[in-house]
């Protein structure tokens, strides 16, 4: 026998699908330029079929449908995309990372310029040359120390600012990756995510707004260092994150805080290598000294009565003559030999080993910008690819809100004449 109201229950699954389908684009445009949010859809399947036995021997019999089911509301999300896009995010704020410091290394040479270091070895070398012409000259004598003072003075400056740039490398890195830090944040809340979502679903629910929170912070992380996302099958995730031993985050656990190399990517991995003495800064540094290096032992070698510097790289050269200690000839007689032989040493080894310096920082800093340009013209493509999959499209929506009322209204249409043939049929009874 087929139930009486089998017709209303019928059209009335086609109302409620209809209208949690309606609710489900009201949600998609209301958050249409929320970030982060994820579009949904209602999934739906045909209702179990109710089956009419044969009236006769020789009949049949048949399945009546009885309608549409609710299954699920799932967002629209790409795995794939997801895992390609948080890989090149991590390369992108690396590459941010490494040319804004790699930046302030090069501000920090002031080059070309009037008080820059190419400019006072210079005025140092001509410093020299006037007091070759009038080597008994006290205002050529004290123009020598006072251009050599000016000239120890920007080494110091400039491995100063080099070395300043290194250690606020630390700091950040130190900062981020703190008990209270960016790392130890997010990680914590994905890790209470992760019980929220567990929990929801064995209650055999979908918890899109968890699941879009759990998302971003991933992709916030995937910014700090790479990661590696493993679904469990209660809903949490397991976190790897940089060259980290343990992973992350497993389940409702954090391990934090653990020991990252620069292999770990991202803007750490970054930090580490500028912070390190055998990174970039840590190189120039190094560059930066030998050219100090190369300017105190060529002078001094002309000066062999008393050094005319002291120190032994950018960071302590300094002066140690005095007007009257300074050498101007080899011998007891006249002439100015060794003042002229200072003089000569413009254009040599210390001005060739500063350009090459100046040329290395100039090709690192280029080198990170076209790095950085590259890096992040790839990663607005796929996240454009992305937003395409799982952002919201009004245009859409709006086409999908016309169609759902659409059914919505056929379905009532179904109810009310089945609801008057009932009324006709009491009614004649």
């Amino acid at each position: 026998m087929i139930p009486t109201f089998t017709g209303l229950q019928t059209a009335l699954s086609g109302l409620q699908a209809a209208q949690a389908a309606i609710d489900t684009t009201g949600e998609n445009i209301a958050n249409a330029n929320t970030p982060g949010y994820t579009r949904q859809v209602v999934n739906t399947a045909e209702s179990p079929t109710l089956t009419i036995p044969a009236l006769s021997q020789q009949g049949a019999g048949a399945n009546l449908g009885t309608g549409v089911d609710v299954t699920s509301i799932t967002r629209i999300r790409n795995q794939f995309l997801d895992i390609q896009y948080r890989a090149q995010n991590t390369l992108t704020s690396n590459a941010n990372t490494n040319a804004s410091e790699l930046q302030q290394a090069q501000t920090a040479l002031n080059e070309p310029s009037s008080n820059g270091l190419q400019a006072q070895m210079s005025n140092f070398w001509s410093a020299w040359s006037s007091l070759a012409t009038d080597p008994t000259s006290p205002a050529a004598r004290q123009a020598v120390i006072d251009s050599g003072q000016t000239l120890a003075q920007t080494f110091n400056s400039v491995s100063s600012q080099l070395s300043t740039v290194q250690s606020q490398a630390a700091q950040q890195y130190a900062a981020l990756t703190g008990t209270n830090g960016t790392v130890a944040q997010d990680a914590q809340q994905i890790a209470t995510l992760n019980g929220q979502i567990a929990q929801a679903t064995q209650a055999g629910q979908t918890p899109n707004n968890l699941l879009d929170q759990r998302d971003n912070l991933l992709d916030k992380l995937s910014g700090l260092a790479q990661i590696s996302v493993t679904n469990q099958s209660n809903g949490s995730v397991t976190v790897s994150f940089g060259d980290a031993s343990t992973p992350l985050v497993s389940g409702t656990t954090v391990t934090w805080p653990q020991t990252l190399t620069s292999a770990a990517g991202g803007q750490l991995g970054a930090l580490l290598s500028l912070s390190s003495s055998s990174g970039p800064i840590g190189q120039y540094m190094s560059s930066l000294d030998g050219v100090a290096g190369q300017v105190i032992s060529s002078v001094n070698a002309l000066q062999p009565s008393s050094p005319f510097f002291t120190g032994t790289s950018a960071a302590t050269i300094a002066v140690a003559a005095t007007p009257a200690s300074i050498q101007t000839n080899s011998s007891s007689t006249s002439g100015a030999d060794l003042a002229q032989g200072v003089a000569n040493l413009s254009g040599g080894a210390a001005d060739q080993a500063y350009a090459a310096f100046v040329a290395q920082v100039g090709s690192g800093v280029q080198a990170a910008q076209s790095t950085q340009n590259t890096a992040q013209a790839v990663l607005t493509a796929v996240s454009n690819q992305r937003q395409s999959v799982s952002g919201v499209s009004l245009d859409q929506e709006m086409t999908n809100l016309v169609q759902f009322q659409q059914a919505y209204q056929a379905s009532a249409r179904v109810m009310n004449a089945l609801d008057t043939a009932i009324n006709t049929l009491i009614t004649q009874v």
